[in-house]
Order: C-alpha cells, then structure tokens, then sequence
C-alpha cells in the first residue's frame, strides 16, 4: 500500500490520510495539536503556546506592535516601534531603578520640557487606568499659605504642559504639598534650590 500523504502511515491503516507535510502522526496516521492552537505538532515551532494565544502559521505567538511581548501577553498592543517596553509590554515611564522624576527648578526651561515630552510620549500608551500624580514642593521662604499656593501652581503647570502633549487628564492628578518633604537643608541657597522641585510618580 502506498503512503499519499508521507506520514510513514499507509494508506490502508491510516485514518487521518490527508495530513500536512511535517506533521508528526500517531499510529493511525493522526496528528496532535498538544497546544491547541490549530498548528500541528511538528509543524508547530512554539508547540507550548499558552490556550487562547493568537499564532502565526507556524505556531509561534503574535506580536503586533513588535515590542519583544506576545500580543497575549501584552498590556499595551499599540506600543510604537522602538519604544523601551517593560515585562507586560508598556512604555516604560521612568528610569531603570528609579519609581518617579524629578523636575529640579522652580519654572519649566528646555531641559525639563525635553524630559517631559518623552514622559508624555510613554505615559499616551500606557494601558487606562494607570495614573501619574504630578507633586509640586517649595523651600521653606515667606508663608506655608504662600508656599502651598506656589506648589499647587507648579504641579498645575507640568500637568497641563503633559495634557497639551496628548495625555488623557483623567491620568493625571497635580498636588501641591509646599515646604513639606524636603529633600535637602533649608540653610543655604543651594539647599533651598534642590527643594524647589516637581516630582512625578505612578500612584496606579
């Protein structure tokens, strides 16, 4: 008896007769999909896919926006090329190490805007849901009403500085805390100025 569909199975024995090139048969001629992906074992070149996984034809996970993260694992599937990704394949916000950013200075220069257009760039794809809260700080010169005021007004700048950019306002939220949490002495100039700052930080 002849083999028509090359499986080492023979025809008269062999109850799946029309199977692909390459797959791998049982006794009967009859492939397996272990995965259950519709990718037959040994054409099959991810053959442990996790259930419900969209795959290519040879039945290796699918990965959209290319970012190195299977779409089924991907929180974010429209990350554009080339932008750094963590493990769920969202932007990823901060720096390696770091949990905010700080914004150093009292007014927003060249440096800071450049730092904050990567932010915002970053920040449009991160999944809903995931908020940044934007808090503004003073040193400790002139009146706490005063302070708390200038510290709201900061944080309010930045914010709408990254709404401007394309970041959802309900992402956001500006806080002003004044002179408290200081970071360095109010005893010298110096000190004043590294107190006078704008942090940003995920709080979701």
């Amino acid at each position: 008896p002849g083999d028509a569909d090359g499986d080492e199975v023979r025809n008269n024995i062999d109850k799946c007769p029309n199977t692909p090139m390459g797959a791998t048969v049982d006794a009967k001629g009859c492939p397996a999909d272990q995965d259950g992906d519709g990718v037959l074992n040994g054409i099959d070149k991810c053959p442990d896919t996790p259930m419900g996984a969209k795959v290519d034809a040879n039945g290796c996970p699918v990965d959209s926006d290319g970012d190195g993260v299977a779409d089924y694992a991907d929180k974010c599937p429209n990350t554009p090329a080339g932008m750094k990704v963590n493990a769920l394949g969202c932007p990823v916000l901060f720096e390696p190490g770091k949990s905010a950013l700080v914004l150093e200075g009292a007014t927003l220069d060249p440096s800071s805007t450049e730092i904050l257009d990567r932010l915002a760039n970053a920040a449009q794809y991160n999944p809903s849901g995931s908020k940044l809260e934007i808090a503004g700080y003073t040193d400790n010169t002139g009146s706490r009403a005063h302070n708390m005021k200038l510290s709201q007004a900061r944080a309010e700048s930045v914010m709408n500085y990254l709404i401007s950019k394309g970041v959802p306002a309900s992402a956001l939220t500006a806080k002003g805390y004044g002179p408290d949490f200081p970071i360095d002495t109010n005893a010298t100039a110096a000190g004043r100025a590294n107190n006078r700052r704008v942090m940003i930080k995920q709080i979701q």
